[in-house]
């Protein structure tokens, strides 16, 4: 009898397996840190070691059957997850020969070569494809044509990390449009590639796999891949996608004029809608959803999560010696404290990652203003505060710019990942957002996401939208304090004009930039 669904989710940070029962609880994950080193001869570059991913990919697995004891042939499917807009390039014989992770930076030559050779291109690949030269692969192939000309001339196919990990799974290599999308070579409209965009840029267009929609049964998993993982041979394998799309799924967004909210190391704003449309400013991103005949705009705020993680350990000592006391969590200690802070912070603001501006990405140089010496009002709760508040500001942003190119704001919003966690945070966004913030009771959405897919394409769930809306329980509702709300739209608007005084500094040379995208 078939009692499992398996997810393998190839994060920005780590790898999982994740198993979970029909029911959608999550039974046992199993995890390896991994990292994307920059090659040295190439500022900027974020390599993807291919063999030793797929080794730690491999223990993965194998950790969660062992922990769980269970007989591999009872998983009824898998199906996989990942960062989005990392490239594998295949040989002829379907051996990997480069590859990429998401915020692979180094192709900025390759950015101004396209800027200068075809002025305008950018708009008007955009407008098509929702992309944009910052994250998609463009700039990235060209980058190994013009400095590694042996490895372009050897390119048979590209591909995203969820379909490697099923590749390395099934022996078959397909794209699905949820992460193809991102690459800025394919069609919204027609959720398939478009050969004409390499083209028109001198590349090679023969280049593509097969396109298949998420939910489709695609393989199974070889005789090799079960002796490397433990799995059972013919195990079903389901076609996934992206980790924002899935973790939609995953808290039950998969509706037009739904939304939610990702909080991690970035923060991610999805906004759900029934029509192919981009921004005529191209402020932001648009990609396919994994449900098909949906689309996602996407706003992206640059390293939140990042930001925290370096305030904590450079400036909260003493709070990690009474977390290691007391077992407690050093951020909810920082909360206890920071929950005692009027918003709005007495005036003080930051600036680290700003609203998106997807065909002119630069963020300022990281900065607190507005303080005084005050050690009372201004502690280090008051600058932790700060960067939750921060934070939230970007969001409110990331909702204006795309209700300016839909007309509809969402009237509720869904708030998963790591940072919801914070009961603080989700006040905070709450707040100023002036909408209700719903906090599911699974923190590991992308992988529920997965796991559901893959029941989907094994026919164990009829309807994705009705499985995970039935599936999905929500934790905890955070209203929105309207006082609250007053003062942080106030401040919003302020912190604004804020914003583009510092990164007119950062773009006078005098500060360097907190991230910028190739080229800009």
């Amino acid at each position: 009898m078939k009692k499992y669904l398996m997810a393998i989710d190839a994060g920005t940070g780590s790898v999982r397996a994740v198993l979970f029962d029909l029911e959608g609880n999550q039974l046992e994950c199993s995890q390896q840190e991994w990292e994307h080193a920059e090659d040295p001869r190439f500022p900027g570059s974020m390599d993807f070691d291919w063999v030793h991913n797929w080794q730690l990919a491999k223990d993965c697995i194998i950790g969660v059957l062992k922990d769980t004891s269970i007989d591999p042939a009872e998983i009824a499917a898998i199906s996989t997850t990942c960062m989005r807009e990392g490239i594998v390039l295949y040989d002829k014989d379907g051996n990997e020969i480069w590859a990429c992770a998401n915020v692979d930076a180094r192709s900025d030559d390759e950015v101004s070569e396209l800027i200068r050779l075809y002025p305008g291109l950018e708009k008007e690949l955009y407008l098509e494809s929702g992309q944009s030269y910052a994250l998609d692969a463009l700039p990235r192939l060209l980058w190994v044509k013009n400095k590694m000309p042996e490895i372009y001339d050897k390119i048979s196919k590209i591909g995203m990390f969820n379909d490697w990990l099923i590749y390395k799974l099934t022996g078959i290599l397909a794209v699905e449009p949820s992460n193809g999308s991102t690459t800025g070579l394919m069609d919204l409209k027609t959720r398939n590639w478009d050969a004409s965009i390499l083209e028109k840029c001198g590349l090679r267009s023969d280049i593509f796999p097969e396109v298949r929609e998420s939910g489709s049964l695609i393989g199974e998993v070889t005789e090799k891949a079960a002796l490397e993982t433990g799995l059972a041979a013919g195990t079903p394998v389901v076609v996934g996608g992206g980790d924002a799309q899935l973790g939609c799924i995953g808290v039950g967004v998969v509706d037009a004029n739904e939304a939610a909210i990702f909080g991690g190391s970035f923060w991610q704003y999805e906004y759900n809608t029934d029509k192919a449309a981009t921004d005529p400013q191209c402020r932001v991103r648009v990609n396919c959803h994994a449900v098909k005949d949906v689309w996602q705009y996407e706003a992206l705020a640059f390293k939140p999560g990042l930001v925290m993680r370096w305030f904590r350990d450079g400036f909260c000592q003493l709070e990690k010696k009474i977390a290691e006391e007391t077992g407690r969590d050093v951020y909810d200690i920082m909360n206890d404290e920071a929950r005692n802070i009027p918003a709005g912070c007495y005036g003080m603001m930051c600036t680290f990652s700003d609203v998106m501006n997807f065909i002119s990405w630069k963020h300022a140089a990281p900065t607190f203003t507005n303080f005084e010496l005050d050690p009372v009002k201004f502690s280090r709760y008051t600058f932790y505060r700060a960067i939750l508040e921060n934070t939230a500001l970007i969001t409110k942003g990331h909702m204006e710019l795309v209700k300016e190119s839909t007309g509809n704001m969402p009237k509720e919003v869904i708030f998963a990942s790591g940072a919801s966690k914070s009961p603080l945070w989700s006040q905070i966004l709450a707040d100023v957002l002036g909408i209700p913030v719903k906090v599911p009771a699974v923190k590991e959405a992308t992988a529920l996401g997965a796991a559901l897919i893959a029941g989907y394409g094994v026919g164990i769930y009829d309807n994705i939208s009705e499985t995970a809306k039935k599936l999905v329980k929500i934790d905890h509702v955070y209203e929105p304090n309207m006082e609250n709300h007053k003062i942080y739209n106030e401040m919003y608007t302020e912190w604004r004009k804020l914003y583009k005084a510092q990164l007119d500094i950062t773009n006078s040379g005098i500060t360097k930039p907190m991230w910028a995208a190739p080229g800009v």
